[in-house]
């Protein structure tokens, strides 16, 4: 059945069972106090306000069966796979790699690099660690999507106009039609959101669509299927 949701800059249609949607880097690094978002100078309050939002939309697509896609970005412990170009880069009080609050900064398997509580996934919920912005960088992201069928991402999370914009744009040059949640991503610098935003859906659509989490519901609501 096509899903159609009332998206900029024309109407996003798609068929649940070849969609997914794809939660980027809500850990707790990027979203909590004493994490490395806040060791760079940021206010993650104003990552925090996009929660609910994207609750919301995470409860609808799972009431519907729909694929849940979660990232991190995270480094091994060795920090092998973390150049240090990426390491080494401004002027942070703690860089990738060292001890913080939650254990060490954007490692694999440390505190600080779980998804948050309130997004945590669930049994059979794809969850990909990424060294680099993309989704796509050095993950099976692909292949898992091929194997599903999947041919229209759904995104939401952090940050805007870093790993989400990387992320999508990966998607679109590989052919997937992408719809950015408006009110379910943000940035530690609204503007740079707001740009994001813009180019994202400039030309019609030259990267991908995007909306409002309500506007999804609705569209999930309308469609019928197993959360109905």
């Amino acid at each position: 059945m096509t899903i159609t949701v009332h998206a900029q800059p024309f109407d996003y249609a798609f068929d649940l069972s070849s969609a997914a949607l794809v939660i980027i880097d809500m850990q707790r690094d990027f979203v909590e106090p004493g994490g490395f978002g806040e060791t760079l100078g940021n206010d993650v309050s104003l990552l925090r306000a996009i929660i609910p939002a994207c609750q919301s939309v995470l409860a609808a697509w799972r009431a519907q069966g729909g694929l849940v896609v979660h990232t991190r970005e995270a480094h091994a412990a060795d920090l092998s796979d973390c150049p240090p170009a990426k390491r080494l880069r401004g002027n942070p009080s703690l860089r990738i790699g060292d001890e913080g609050p939650m254990g060490r900064i954007l490692v694999a398997g440390e505190p600080g690099n779980q998804i948050i509580p309130e997004l945590a996934p669930r049994p059979g919920e794809i969850v990909l660690d990424k060294p680099g912005k993309g989704a796509f960088y050095a993950t099976p992201l692909q292949n898992l999507l091929q194997q599903a069928g999947v041919t229209h991402l759904v995104f939401m999370g952090v940050t805007t106009e870093v790993c989400v914009q990387t992320s999508m744009r990966e998607a679109n040059d590989r052919g997937y039609d992408c719809l950015l949640l408006e009110d379910c991503t943000e940035s530690y610098f609204p503007q740079y959101k707001a740009a994001a935003v813009e180019m994202i859906r400039a030309q019609g659509a030259i990267v991908g669509w995007t909306a409002t989490s309500t506007q999804l519901i609705a569209a999930l609501g309308a469609a019928g299927g197993p959360g109905a």
